[in-house]
């Protein structure tokens, strides 16, 4: 991804930042729309579509003044700012609809400025005898000339028309101001507040016509690439513009309510030439007003696309390179210019402003919507190369994100689903044309970063024991054999999908060294590669160690990553080899005095089979392992790759003991201390002379996993490691050990 377009001159400074703005926030709309808001929803109602509309431009401009302070923005504006916050993806699918607002723009105010014509109708006709139906007479030539006037001239002639225009502007609404009618005269100041005519239409359809008026305020960060000083210019020349426009609003506003009556402010879109102190003012200004704003989206639309062009988003190559090339003088984006004239041109053979006002609307919600997302994000995330000059609250960021997407639904909810796709549509067909890589897993990650560290902080805090019926697991998992065989990482899985957290930890025995951290890391990557493949939610870690034991003691100490300590051990050997099982075996005192609940996987060439049969063994000795076994079997079961299993539960005992043993179990059942129906338990008789292990051999042999539990004792015991070697005719088994009681409700 390019960082920058080539190098062209800047010469701005922050003046035509604020002339941009201004000039497109009191522009079409207050001319031809505003009387018509005022007289339909009444001055309070005015007052609220104002207030509401700045609910998202001012934490907006601030937003832009944030993020524009923090980092060098150069060519193109709102789309560099966004794709060097989110990413090239995400930046270039909001750019593009960006840009498309931008160059419908300039068809909006050019349909507008023809309708400054209206005063002039009756003259032509009556002078020359021709009747105008058609305001495309005038809009299309218009369009004509200015496009002709950008394409040889560029933003140089364009500034200096911005000069001129503002300045009528300024005097139309000077003349404006000082003007009054009879209206003004029996005007009561003490019910002005609610006058106002029944509307068929709802407070945000007239809402809809009119906040495209105050979208303006970004137009000036179109002349980034141009501007001296960005950093200063963009924050100062936006919000003054924003907060003064909106203040001259609020007078309009006034104005307008005491001196015409809301049936003239309705029906006449003009009403405010009747107004002035000068009458013709207004269609002069309304002229200036609509040929300035579309001056400075024409200014503007052709630069952000030339940015685009520039990050070679486009597939096709030759497209990329036409559209980012410019002028070898100053970098004039004059294939852009002729480009988006195209574009201008066929909205402007619509001819109808409120249908482009929405479509408007639409796009630059979503772009400032962005904007103000991007400003919360990085407040959230803290993150340490994040640091503006100016600082915004991320309060009023989030506020604005909100309104853009409540508001995008409240005033056409057709559209607003319609432009969501397209942001949509285009962020994953440019993703996939795409190299780059940075998208929404790095957008967030920051943000998932906080939010889990003060997740984990407050369960910290908290410092209370969890019940034992509000146990879950949290396992670690130390392997050294971790791509040689994957049954301790499926386990991992399963245990981890939806009830537990897990953490498996890949041990590379040896010295820590640079060697050996390179070849750690480069384990860990391709770990991370074989869990993505299977959709595992185990969290994954590499540990070097020069001894099984060293490694061990580590590992007990790793913090947990859900907010709640680890709880429980997983290790995993292969039949048949002792040495990592004696290992295991030798170090059971300091798993004890961890705490942990402690898992031994033995696996075995048969591996989980078929994923259907899980065996549960449990003795008089078991019930404390027996609720635990049952607990995890259920959880494994909660896994769609053992959606079809079904668990088994076995219990032998000695012949004689065999009716006293079984009442035993029909009691600790009915009582709740083993968590299944009695009639669910097999149980077996032990013949004399026969070990328990002979019976579990023959009754498991075809089972996917069997869950068998062991005791301290075993483990102290001298016969400790043939103790889990007496089940190797079977599959995999999941020897289970639990220190704390566990109770399932």
């Amino acid at each position: 991804m390019n960082t920058s377009l080539p190098a062209n001159k800047p010469n701005f400074g922050t003046l035509p930042v604020f002339l941009t703005a201004i000039s497109t926030i009191l522009g079409a709309v207050m001319f031809l729309r505003f009387g018509y808001a005022v007289g339909s929803v009444g001055f309070v109602g005015t007052l609220m579509i104002i207030f509401i509309g700045h609910l998202v431009t001012i934490p907006t401009a601030m937003a832009l003044a944030e993020i524009a302070t923090n980092q060098k923005v150069e060519g193109g504006g709102e789309y560099f700012i966004i794709s060097r916050s989110f990413g090239l993806n995400i930046g270039a699918a909001i750019g593009i609809a960006l840009y498309l607002s931008q160059a419908i723009s300039v068809a909006f105010y050019v349909i507008a400025f023809a309708e400054s014509f209206e005063a002039v109708k009756p003259w032509i006709e009556s002078e020359f005898g021709y009747i105008i139906y058609d305001n495309r007479l005038f809009s299309i030539p218009a369009l004509l000339l200015l496009i002709l006037l950008m394409v040889t001239k560029g933003a140089a002639l364009g500034m200096k028309a911005l000069y001129v225009v503002v300045a009528i502007l300024a005097v139309s609404l000077v003349l404006f101001f000082m003007g009054s009618t009879p209206y003004s005269e029996t005007f009561d100041s003490n019910e002005f507040l609610f006058t106002n005519i029944t509307s068929e239409n709802g407070f945000f359809f007239v809402f809809a016509i009119i906040f495209p008026a105050f979208t303006g305020m970004t137009a000036g960060v179109g002349l980034s690439g141009d501007l001296r000083d960005p950093k200063r210019s963009i924050p100062l020349g936006t919000l003054s513009a924003t907060v003064i426009g909106m203040i001259i609003y609020v007078f309009i506003a006034y104005k307008l309510i005491s001196s015409a009556s809301p049936t003239d402010l309705v029906g006449n879109q003009l009403v405010m030439s009747d107004i002035a102190l000068w009458g013709p003012i207004i269609p002069i200004g309304l002229a200036a007003a609509t040929i300035s704003s579309a001056l400075g989206s024409f200014m503007v639309a052709p630069r952000t696309i030339q940015a685009i062009a520039g990050d070679k988003v486009f597939p096709n190559r030759y497209v990329n390179f036409w559209l980012g090339r410019g002028s070898k003088k100053n970098n004039e984006p004059r294939n852009a210019t002729i480009f988006t004239s195209f574009i201008a041109l066929a909205f402007v053979l619509v001819g109808d402003v409120n249908a482009v006002a929405e479509v408007i609307s639409m796009f630059f919600m979503v772009t400032y919507g962005s904007l103000c997302l991007i400003s919360f994000m990085q407040h959230f995330a803290a993150d340490p190369s994040y640091r503006p000059s100016f600082k915004s609250k991320w309060f009023l960021s989030l506020l604005g994100a909100m309104m853009c997407v409540f508001l995008m639904f409240k005033i056409n909810t057709g559209y607003a689903i319609a432009s969501i796709g397209m942001m949509v549509a285009l962020y994953f067909y440019i993703g996939s044309n795409s190299q780059a890589k940075k998208g929404m897993a790095s957008i967030f990650q920051g943000v998932i970063h906080q939010f889990s560290r003060r997740i984990q902080v407050f369960l910290q805090k908290t410092d209370k024991d969890l019940r034992e019926e509000d146990w879950r697991p949290a396992v670690l998992c130390l392997s050294q054999d971790t791509f040689e065989r994957y049954s301790a990482l499926e386990m991992m899985k399963w245990l981890s999908e939806r009830y537990g957290f897990g953490t498996y930890i890949h041990f590379e025995k040896a010295y820590f060294s640079t060697e050996s951290k390179a070849l750690a890391d480069t384990k860990l990557k391709k770990l991370i590669k074989i869990s993505s493949a299977s959709k595992s939610n185990v969290f994954l870690e590499t540990l070097i160690s020069p001894s099984n034991t060293a490694a061990i003691v580590q590992a007990i100490q790793q913090p947990g990553i859900s907010g709640q300590s680890n709880n429980t051990m997983l290790f995993e050997y292969k039949k048949g080899e002792r040495e990592w099982l004696c290992d295991i075996v030798d170090n059971y005192s300091v798993l004890k005095t961890a705490g942990y609940d402690l898992c031994i996987l033995g696996s075995s060439d048969k591996g989980f089979g078929y994923r259907k049969d899980i065996h549960i063994w449990i003795g008089r000795q078991d019930i404390d392992n027996a609720n635990l076994m049952i607990l995890l079997s259920y959880i494994i079961l909660g896994h769609k790759e053992w959606e079809q299993g079904e668990i088994k539960i076995f219990a032998a005992f000695k012949e004689e003991n065999l009716k006293a043993e079984h009442r035993n179990l029909i009691d600790l059942t009915s009582t709740g201390r083993l968590p299944i129906s009695a009639k669910n338990i097999r149980v077996l008789p032990l013949e004399e002379g026969r070990r328990r292990s002979d019976l579990i051999n023959e009754h498991s042999i075809d089972a996917d996993l069997t869950l068998i539990g062991f005791h301290e004792s075993i483990i102290k015991a001298d016969r400790g490691i043939e103790f889990f070697e007496e089940y190797n005719k079977i599959g995999n088994v999941l020897f289970v050990n639990t220190l704390n009681s566990k109770s399932i409700r």
